[in-house]
């Protein structure tokens, strides 16, 4: 009896792409392309639980691919995410991590890492791209010591929102960076207010950067 096919969805909103790379895995064996959508909405219309995995660009117009991600592993905990992006940063890496994504691969990447990646998550398995893999592996080794962690009634989000904000970033670019919808980042900023008990922006960067958050401050 022959073994089931690999069931997969493509989320990309850019149709060259999404179709490019549908076509790719149509043609591979023991995977089949069963849904595409070009935007949160759609997603979470049109993935339900047969499909096994899902691999999710994160940018989709005015939606988060790391917001899609989270929405969709938590209605569907067996689904399996892999992120493929044009976003190498860390903090894209980590976020989409976070949501619940078990793979993060770059848009550079060849067809037979694509393939890799599809099957190893499949499979249960993380997997990270060469050029991924390399930054958290020179993070890793890098002799970084643990420190207190700031701000501990802040989830790590919200510490991560606020470290931008003590930047000068504003909402725009906090959102950019963290690949989240600015009325997430409105959310979060709100409640980082909230919580350290300050009435504004200029208050809330000044603590931060008493607790050492906020690099250098550089701004935009």
């Amino acid at each position: 009896m022959a073994e089931r096919s690999i069931r997969v969805a493509v989320v990309d909103d850019h149709p060259v792409f999404r179709l490019g790379m549908a076509g790719l895995l149509g043609s591979l064996d023991g995977i089949e392309v069963v849904a595409q959508a070009e935007d949160a909405a759609r997603a979470l219309e049109r993935i339900d639980a047969t499909v096994d995995v899902v691999l999710m660009d994160l940018h989709l117009g005015d939606d988060s691919g790391i917001e899609t991600t989270r929405d969709l592993v938590r209605a569907l905990p067996d689904l399996a995410v892999l992120v493929i992006t044009m976003d190498e940063d860390d903090e894209s890496v980590v976020a989409a991590m976070r949501a619940g994504a078990r793979g993060y691969l770059l848009k550079s990447a060849s067809p037979a890492e694509v393939e890799r990646g599809i099957r190893a998550v499949a499979n249960g398995e993380a997997i990270l791209g060469p050029q991924v893999a390399a930054r958290a592996m020179a993070t890793l080794t890098s002799g970084r010591t643990a420190v207190r962690v700031p701000f501990p009634e802040l989830s790590d989000r919200e510490r991560e929102v606020l470290d931008l904000l003590a930047r000068g970033y504003d909402n725009a670019t906090i959102a950019r960076r963290m690949v989240l919808s600015p009325k997430t980042v409105r959310n979060h900023v709100s409640n980082v207010l909230t919580k350290l008990g300050v009435p504004d922006r200029a208050q809330a960067m000044i603590k931060a950067r008493d607790e050492g958050l906020g690099g250098d401050g550089s701004g935009q």
